[in-house]
């Protein structure tokens, strides 16, 4: 009787650990430095940038800053719409997504197969473990990730809706086979003000996405 009491007092000890270790994260703010890699990302100078991402309940904001460029994407997982924000040199551009291409980038990321390896490293502070994502398209990148922080919601960046945790190293490649990595020097889980998530409505040109493929070809 004493041994079963023991066992159950222990597994209640152990699953109350597990459940304080993590953390259901609504409001959040971090920061990653930018490493490139690869010709074409060497080529274009955009070196020693910062990505930072913002969460609060259903929206997100990803902020690409460069010396001269900047670049954000504020996103609303609820409308199901991306609008994003480009000031090139002083000269500003926004573009709107609807649903119909939110879909699209949401049911590719979310067949998305992230395989755990062995490796593991802290980040800003966290325990992470190395993944490997593999998507249909036979892409492939690599992550490290800790469980400790939880997304309240998943699709605060759709690339990572099937990760288990939150990303504090990833990277991103682009068509010309260069490679960016993020890596998170900072975490910071305060209240985020809404005001981030307003869409401008003065100050830019809205433009098309089709135009701004163009301006980026």
């Amino acid at each position: 009787m004493q041994k079963a009491l023991f066992t159950f007092l222990l597994l209640v000890v152990v699953t109350t650990s597990q459940s304080y270790a993590q953390r259901l994260v609504s409001d959040a703010k971090i920061v990653y430095n930018m490493q490139s890699s690869g010709q074409s990302a060497t080529d274009s100078g955009f070196t020693g940038g910062t990505l930072t991402q913002y969460m609060k309940g259903h929206q997100s904001r990803v902020d690409i800053d460069f010396s001269e460029v900047h670049i954000s994407y504020l996103i609303n997982s609820k409308e199901e719409s991306v609008v994003t924000l480009i000031n090139n040199h002083g000269d500003k551009y926004l573009t709107r997504a609807g649903k119909e291409e939110y879909e699209k980038e949401l049911k590719l990321y979310s067949a998305a197969q992230f395989k755990d390896g062995n490796e593991t490293k802290k980040i800003a502070g966290y325990n992470c473990r190395k993944a490997t994502a593999k998507l249909p398209d036979g892409t492939s990148f690599e992550v490290y990730y800790t469980t400790d922080l939880q997304p309240e919601n998943r699709q605060y960046n759709r690339r990572f809706v099937n990760l288990r945790g939150i990303p504090l190293q990833f990277e991103i490649l682009n068509k010309n086979g260069g490679k960016m990595t993020m890596i998170a020097v900072s975490v910071e889980l305060n209240a985020v003000p809404g005001s981030y998530f307003d869409v401008p409505k003065a100050g830019y040109k809205e433009i098309s996405r089709e135009e701004l493929a163009r301006m980026g070809s």
